[in-house]
Order: C-alpha cells, then sequence, then structure tokens
C-alpha cells in the first residue's frame, strides 16, 4: 500500500454493482473507496463530505440524473475529477457527461485493468477517453443542438404523439409543432418521425 492511496467515491444506484466495483477496488494496493452514492443528490452531499480524488459516476441514476451530479459537484469543485461509467454508448450521453466535466468515460464491460488505469490516468490530471467513444464524440461535436422546446418535442415524438397531441401537451399551435418537427429532422439529418425516434433513442438524446 502506498502512503497515499487514490481515494474514490463510487456512485451506482444498483447495489450489486456498487459492491462489485467497491470490492474490485479494494484489490488495488494505490486505491482506497472513501463513500458510496446510491443517487445524484446524495454523490453531491458525499463530494462535499469526503473530497474524493476521483469519482466513478454512473448515469442514469434515480432523481437527480448523473450528468446533473456532475454539474452540480464541478460547482461546488472546479477541480473535481470524475469518470463515467455507464452502459450507455450514445454520442449525445458522451457529449453532455463531459460537457458537465467529466475527465473520463468508460463503458460498464471495460472493468478491472482498463478500469484502474482510468482512475490513474484521471488522477494524474489527464483526460481518458476511449478512441471509439472519442470518433463519437467528434461526430457529435459537429452537429447542431436541439433547442429545449425541440427536445421537448422530440420526447413526445418518441412516445408516439401526433402533432396534435404535441401541440395540446405543450399548449402550442399545430402549425407550431410542425415547424419544430420540420427543424428536428434536419438536425438529426433524417427523413421522417420514425427515423427521428429511432436516432434519438440511439444517440441518447432521449432515453425511454
Amino acid at each position: 500500500m502506498t502512503a497515499d492511496p487514490i481515494r474514490i467515491m463510487v456512485v451506482e444506484d444498483h447495489n450489486v454493482v456498487r459492491q462489485g466495483l467497491v470490492a474490485l477496488l479494494s484489490t488495488a494496493g494505490d486505491m482506497k473507496v472513501v463513500a458510496e452514492a446510491a443517487n445524484g443528490q446524495q454523490a453531491v452531499e458525499m463530494h462535499r463530505q469526503h473530497d474524493p480524488d476521483v469519482t466513478l459516476m454512473d448515469l442514469r441514476l434515480p432523481g437527480m440524473s448523473g450528468v446533473d451530479a456532475i454539474g452540480a459537484i464541478r460547482r461546488g469543485d472546479p477541480n473535481a475529477r470524475i469518470i463515467v461509467l455507464t452502459t450507455f454508448d450514445g454520442d449525445e450521453d458522451i457529449y453532455r457527461a463531459l460537457q458537465a466535466g467529466a475527465k473520463g468515460y468508460l463503458l460498464k464491460d471495460l472493468f478491472g485493468d482498463e478500469l484502474m488505469e482510468a482512475i490513474r490516468t484521471v488522477h494524474a490530471g489527464r483526460t481518458r477517453i476511449p478512441k471509439a467513444i472519442a470518433e463519437r464524440l467528434a461526430d457529435r461535436m459537429g452537429a447542431p443542438d436541439l433547442t429545449a422546446r425541440e427536445l421537448d418535442v422530440l420526447r413526445l415524438i418518441v412516445k408516439g404523439n401526433s402533432n396534435k397531441e404535441i401541440a395540446d401537451k405543450l399548449s402550442i399551435s399545430e402549425a407550431t409543432v410542425k415547424t419544430h418537427v420540420n427543424n428536428i429532422l434536419s438536425k438529426l439529418a433524417v427523413n421522417d418521425r420514425t427515423q427521428a425516434a429511432t436516432t434519438a433513442l440511439q444517440r441518447g438524446i432521449v432515453h425511454l
């Protein structure tokens, strides 16, 4: 054991996965888990209390999302070092997490040596993003952002709502909905609503 092990917080809502991570990290002589959290709000509070060197953050959390938790932690501590650990590899998930201030992004099937190496890399002040994920991020950086209202419309499209239903739910006119839909199709580079819904789910713009 080194004199100063890397102090880690694990944020994961599934207890079995969290305990597995803690057990795995305890096998590394240069690491020590100092805090665990099961949701985003708890993560923000525990980070403030324990000031870990590196935080492993799941994206899909009950209540406050992982992206929102990253943002909140980084507002309180701009130097916080956070690695996203998730099953989601859509370019929008990656983009939002890194925009919020994450320093690394790993998929949950990359446990073991890759995870340990990522923790050491981020602790040393560098970023750790696998090549395949970096390529998807590069593609996303050149794409236009959807507005907040376009996202509202897209979420309702994914749920199967018609233009009239969307207009009623958002208290806007059908003509306005059509304008938003056309903008969405253009920005996502798709031809119809079905493709828009499929693309939104594949890229992580919308989650079911």
